[in-house]
């Protein structure tokens, strides 16, 4: 037991430890993280002006997203993520009510129903909060348990995953679907999943691809596929886009055009230019060069979040960092792939840089997640 002047002591030194701790982790900031988010938003909102034909409005409405996202994102990082851990179910259920509310009152936009709204509130995509919610959960059901996970194991995480999949599958959105998957499957991969069942499930994939084309698949998501192994069997209907997006991309040379002096994007040949496209106006502006810079900072961003995800101070901080990791990476992977013809068109945004509020809300959240991850592991160790 401390005596008096041992207590005294030992809380004069945890102070003075305290006061030498910089601001940054204080307010469970990572810096460099923070550093390139912010340097990449920046950029993605000059892009995004002459993606809207300078439209104003469309601007600022972005800038109040990125306002609402930072908050966001400063808000989580203040919670230690044993917090989220314990919480992780409740939120996961709360998740998947708001899913089952899109399907019978949300609001159908261009064929599908995805967007609900809630008194007081702008309407959102509770299908991007999920992107966070299955990781998390799945996360929080291995980390109380011994891994690799048991076959039982496994199939309590396919279920979680699979039920939000299947709402969201039903909207239609299958992009969102895809992504959701990747998302809770990461944290299998991660907790040592055994290949076999990864073979295992490869080929069931493989097998089921038929029954879901004829049984599953909407014309216009087989449309898509056609589309992407030949682009020039329907040059002014499906095909348009991807024809106009390789175009753009491909005129913007080294350098570029100069910002604000994009033909594709002006003369509004590329459909979607500020959203899902917005990757072939960059380059024809910016040519190569910015293309480069584009990716610079992105590798930036995911080798720290790699980093932080490396040294997290346990099983659930690691699994869970890994996982919205490896996930941001795909967004950008699969993103960038369709803009230029090398993925089928999902419908998947460019993170951070495309139009869109909730996309990077949630994007925002979970870096606030990475930052508790590393700062309140710094706190507690002191490292």
């Amino acid at each position: 037991m401390l005596t008096p002047e041992a207590r005294k002591f030992t809380g004069s030194l945890g102070a003075g430890l305290e006061r030498k701790r910089p601001w940054s982790e204080r307010l469970h900031v990572d810096l460099p993280l923070l550093c390139a988010l912010v340097i990449l938003l920046g950029f993605g909102l000059m892009v995004l002006y002459s993606a809207t034909n300078q439209n104003l409005p469309e601007v600022r409405r972005q800038v109040s997203f990125i306002g609402v996202a930072f908050i966001a994102m400063f808000t989580v990082a203040q919670f230690d993520v044993r917090w989220l851990k314990l919480w992780a179910p409740w939120m996961f259920l709360g998740g998947v009510m708001l899913l089952g509310a899109v399907l019978l009152f949300g609001e159908v936009t261009n064929g599908a129903r995805r967007w609900i709204d809630l008194p007081g509130l702008p309407r959102f995509q509770p299908s991007e909060v999920m992107k966070i919610l299955v990781p998390l959960t799945v996360a929080s059901f291995l980390s109380r348990r011994v891994i690799p996970p048991t076959f039982l194991q496994l199939l309590a995480c396919i279920t979680i995953i699979g039920v939000p999949v299947v709402l969201v599958a039903i909207q239609p959105d299958l992009g969102t679907a895809l992504l959701i998957t990747v998302a809770g499957m990461f944290v299998l991969l991660l907790a040592g999943l055994r290949w076999k069942w990864v073979f295992l499930a490869l080929t069931l994939a493989v097998v089921a691809a038929p029954a879901l084309w004829v049984f599953y698949m909407d014309d216009y998501q087989k449309n898509r596929i056609h589309t992407f192994l030949d682009p020039e069997r329907e040059p002014l209907g499906a095909g348009w886009n991807i024809i106009q997006s390789k175009t753009a991309i491909g005129s913007g040379g080294i350098y570029g055009k100069g910002w604000l002096n994009g033909v594709q994007s002006r003369l509004d040949y590329l459909p979607e230019g500020q959203t899902d496209f917005i990757v072939a106006v960059l380059a024809e502006e910016f040519g190569l060069v910015g293309i480069m810079f584009l990716l610079t900072l992105y590798i930036v961003i995911i080798g720290r979040a790699l980093y932080i995800a490396g040294v997290a101070q346990d099983l659930f901080a690691r699994l869970l960092a890994g996982s919205l990791t490896l996930t941001f990476f795909v967004y950008v992977f699969v993103n960038i792939g369709m803009v230029s013809g090398l993925l089928p068109v999902v419908g998947v945004p460019l993170p951070l840089v495309s139009l869109g509020g909730t996309s990077i809300i949630s994007l925002m959240t979970g870096f606030g997640i990475l930052m508790s991850v590393h700062t309140h592991r710094t706190a507690r160790i002191g490292y």
